[in-house]
């Protein structure tokens, strides 16, 4: 299979390694993992913070969602305040609704 964005999905791998260990990982990105538990690793990792939000997004392109959220949907960002450009969240706009982090689930296709 190949990835539409390599680089990200190696941010990816690496800031769940580095926050959960290996094997941790490994079976998030197989069995499945929150789109949240991945903004957390994410914010966590030793990378700036707008670096972060960038892996995330790109690496979407590349990552089982579910629900599906149909072909029409638009990644939100949640900021710290209104006025911030800090991300804190992020969550999924569909025409039938939005989705938090929390209910998003995603895993890399094998």
């Amino acid at each position: 299979m190949a990835l539409k964005n390599p680089d990200a999905i190696a941010a990816v791998v690496t800031a769940l390694r580095l926050t959960y260990g290996d094997e941790t990982a490994r079976a998030m990105l197989v069995g499945g993992m929150s789109l949240a538990a991945l903004i957390e690793a994410m914010f966590s990792a030793s990378i700036e913070r707008r670096d972060a939000v960038r892996y995330i997004a790109s690496a979407l392109d590349d990552l089982a969602i579910s629900p599906e959220p149909g072909p029409v949907w638009h990644l939100r960002y949640v900021y710290e305040s209104h006025g911030s450009f800090r991300v804190v969240d992020m969550e999924i706009a569909t025409p039938t609704g939005t989705l938090s982090s929390k209910d998003v689930w995603l895993r890399l296709p094998v």
